[in-house]
């Protein structure tokens, strides 16, 4: 039996053709973590990358020969679902003063990473993707597609070379995951795995619910051993947000402001390279972190502080650290999650290794934003954090799964080869 390497491409779905017989299965699709700018993409079908945004409520990319206009009215069911979040700064939506001269429908694709958007409008596209069985690739179906399609390349700055736009997977009604619920006829849930990057392979991603193994770990079936703890919605955003009760380093609370973490809570989010903590949550929690750490000379040499490097707020001399399997031997990061479930950081997602002998904290403080400020969110758990855990977002029970790879298991190491 001849193996051979299948490209898992990029899905779009409002309809579906299963190109062998069988029942519909969830999609997968390979995610690359971008070196130089911290993002992570998935592939389309001629090569180019979309952008993985976890709060992002539409797909979109610069527009392409291939796209078909998609004549959606502006007073159409989707063009008010395409327009459901208004991004703050974007023109306001509408059908303009006179109907008749204003019919088609404007959407405003969003760039995350800067901020801009544009004018855009829908379209028709075409994709062929894989399915899964949790364990390989199984079977390719061809997808059609709507999408927003953006006119200006001005909206691709700062993303990732070859990137052509982003991939929303927020819980609105038209990013991926609730269009391949929809056409798959699977469960309108997705599985991430986000890779460290480089040596270490592609991640994955997994739409429509589904088991996941791993090469070099046997049969160990991973979603089986997820920690839950509810999604909390919140007005006006696409977002995914979890309740944190506290947190703590090593057994020891940081002593926040009363309420500091309820004030606009705690999202989630893939185009925030590192978790971003709001002042009145980042000083205090700087500040014991940087104490805990000290303490830790008992055991080993005491760590020495360097010179921080932008945008860290503390580093250290790497050589006075313990490096073990579980990375950089400094106190561990708790968020302490409703339904008493604790997700735990250790140095491996808490300390980043900016240059040969130093080492920083991975976790920045929020800028021009007022301590306390309920317009932003209390923290903003950004991609590294949560780098080779896998991590389930069921919209239909409304609730995120979480589970620390072990230290020999790597978000690289599925396998997107299948026998044919």
């Amino acid at each position: 039996m001849s193996q051979s390497r299948l490209p898992v491409l990029f899905v779009l779905v409002v309809s579906l053709v299963v190109l062998a017989s069988g029942q519909p299965r969830p999609v997968v699709v390979p995610v690359t973590k971008d070196t130089a700018t911290s993002l992570y993409t998935i592939p389309l079908y001629d090569g180019a990358n979309l952008v993985v945004d976890i709060a992002g409520p539409l797909v979109w990319s610069t527009c392409q020969r291939g796209h078909l206009p998609a004549k959606f009215a502006c007073k159409s069911e989707t063009c008010k679902l395409a327009n459901a979040y208004p991004v703050p700064g974007c023109p306001a939506t509408g059908c303009g003063r006179d109907p008749r001269k204003d019919m088609t429908c404007t959407t405003y694709p969003y760039n995350p990473v800067t901020g801009s958007c544009a004018a855009g409008s829908l379209v028709h596209t075409r994709f062929v993707a894989n399915t899964t069985d949790g364990k390989n690739p199984v079977r390719q179906v061809s997808v059609r597609a709507v999408s927003a399609c953006g006119t200006t390349k001005k909206l691709l700055a700062s993303l990732p070379r070859g990137a052509s736009g982003v991939a929303g997977l927020a819980g609105s009604a038209l990013a991926l995951p609730a269009q391949v619920a929809s056409s798959q006829k699977v469960a309108k849930t997705f599985l991430l795995c986000l890779p460290t990057g480089g040596a270490n392979g592609d991640g994955v991603a997994i739409f429509g619910g589904s088991p996941l193994y791993l090469e070099y770990t046997g049969s160990v079936e991973y979603t089986s051993s997820l920690e839950h703890t509810p999604l909390v919605t919140r007005k006006g955003s696409p977002a995914y947000y979890v309740a944190v009760k506290y947190i703590a380093l090593d057994n020891s609370r940081v002593p926040l402001p009363p309420l500091a973490l309820a004030t606009s809570g705690v999202v989630l989010s893939t185009t925030a390279p590192y978790t971003v903590l709001r002042a009145d949550v980042y000083r205090p929690f700087l500040a014991a972190f940087r104490e805990a750490t000290a303490a830790q000379w008992q055991y080993a040499q005491k760590p020495r502080e360097v010179k921080p490097v932008a945008p860290f707020g503390v580093c250290y001399d790497a050589r006075t650290l313990a490096n073990t399997r579980m990375g950089f031997m400094v106190p561990s990061v708790t968020l302490a999650l409703e339904a008493e479930k604790n997700w735990t950081m250790t140095g491996v997602n808490s300390m980043v290794a900016v240059k040969p002998e130093k080492a920083c904290l991975a976790f920045v403080e929020m800028k021009d934003v007022k301590a306390g400020d309920g317009k932003a969110p209390a923290v903003i758990v950004g991609g590294f954090q949560m780098e080779n855990f896998v991590l389930e977002f069921d919209l239909e029970r409304k609730r995120f799964g979480f589970l620390r790879l072990p230290y020999y298991a790597q978000c690289g190491h599925f396998n997107f080869t299948r026998s044919s």
